[in-house]
């Protein structure tokens, strides 16, 4: 076996170059998408999307949630950093209170719902920059450009 040393820029770059090709996803093909069982369309998905998020809002009775697109139908291909994701997806801003009791400013957050239920979100509360830039251009593909 051949080993090369590499410095740890070198290490650094490549690490940077493998995320960023994780990140990126090729649109699913026909035969993929039409391959999933979305299940019915949720009526109730605002319903749906407050009670996933009443556990992870530092104050839900007071968040600010604004539905902005959806619920449509959406596949996310798996990546190295997240899994294969499929349902009536929603984008949803929210505006939670932080512990001292003052707005932290919108989260942008798309939510995969199955079967009454969120099955898979991106970017929200809690999540990763990661996450939040998954659903930035997932809310623009549902049909909602986030302004920031």
């Amino acid at each position: 076996m051949l080993r090369a040393a590499l410095s740890p820029a070198a290490l650094a770059l490549c690490a940077a170059a493998l995320l960023i090709t994780g990140c990126s996803t090729a649109p699913p093909t026909k035969e993929q998408r039409e391959s999933v069982d979305y299940g019915p369309r949720p009526d109730n998905y605002e319903q749906i999307v407050r009670d996933y998020l009443r556990n992870r809002l530092t104050d839900p009775t007071t968040a600010l949630v604004e539905f902005k697109a959806g619920p449509t139908q959406l596949y996310q291909r798996d990546t190295v950093v997240r899994d294969l994701q499929f349902g009536w997806a929603v984008c949803v801003l929210t505006n939670d209170k932080n512990t001292r009791g003052a707005y932290d400013g919108y989260r942008t957050g798309v939510y995969f719902i199955r079967n009454g239920k969120v099955v898979a979100a991106n970017g929200g509360p809690g999540d990763s920059p990661l996450g939040a830039g998954y659903a930035r251009d997932q809310c623009k593909t549902l049909g909602y450009e986030v302004p920031y």
